[in-house]
């Protein structure tokens, strides 16, 4: 059995729920074939989030952490592969806390690759009928200050450990006055579950072309 944490994120920006967290409940309900799976809720404070991230790590004891957040206009299941370090708010936090060009970490690399397989995910999810994508930006709120804060822990102290970041879309509950797309949430839940299997079984990732052009 591989140790699998899964993270989803409280709602924020007045939205009454956050997908990413009703997905990973569902994920962790039903794990894969050979996944021991637990899941924690983060706050979406700066700070404060990657503080429950490690209590969870340290509690859990996982082989492989999926942090996951919601990211509202995005039409598909997107694997992140880079975060910076930097903290710049176009929004507060829960909190109200609104940094703008804060380094999370100070001294700390720039930037850090996910660990984790991210194009053997997005093709593990598009087999399973869900669109998917690789992600090269996670943005510079909340969601890439824990993917960071994962990643330096990783780097500084579990170096065993293996991780990153997914952003999924709006529920379909949560555009029904406005004009953005969305997944159901048993369908991203569908796609975490494949994720979660592939990080967990695929060391080497795939290569193939995933990149933007812009």
């Amino acid at each position: 059995m591989t140790r699998v944490l899964l993270t989803g994120f409280q709602p924020f920006d007045g939205e009454a729920t956050n997908p990413s967290w009703q997905a990973v409940r569902a994920a962790v309900a039903e794990p894969p074939a050979g996944i021991e799976a637990s899941a924690v809720e983060l706050p979406c404070v700066y700070g404060a989030s990657v503080a429950v991230l490690r209590a969870a790590i340290e509690e859990a004891r996982p082989e492989v952490v999926v942090c996951v957040g919601q990211a509202g206009g995005r039409p598909d299941i997107t694997v992140e592969r880079v975060a910076i370090n930097v903290d710049d708010a176009r929004i507060p936090d829960t909190s109200g806390a609104e940094p703008v060009d804060e380094a999370i970490v100070p001294g700390g690399p720039a930037a850090y690759f996910s660990t984790l397989p991210i194009k053997a995910c997005v093709a593990a999810v598009r087999a399973a009928g869900l669109p998917a994508s690789v992600s090269n930006t996670a943005g510079t709120f909340v969601c890439n200050h824990v993917f960071y804060g994962l990643a330096h822990l990783i780097a500084t102290e579990l170096p065993d450990l293996r991780g990153g970041f997914v952003h999924v879309p709006y529920a379909p509950e949560q555009v029904t006055d406005r004009a953005q797309p969305s997944l159901p949430v048993p369908a991203v839940a569908r796609a975490l579950r494949e994720i979660a299997a592939t990080a967990a079984r695929t060391r080497t990732d795939i290569r193939v072309a995933g990149g933007a052009t812009h």
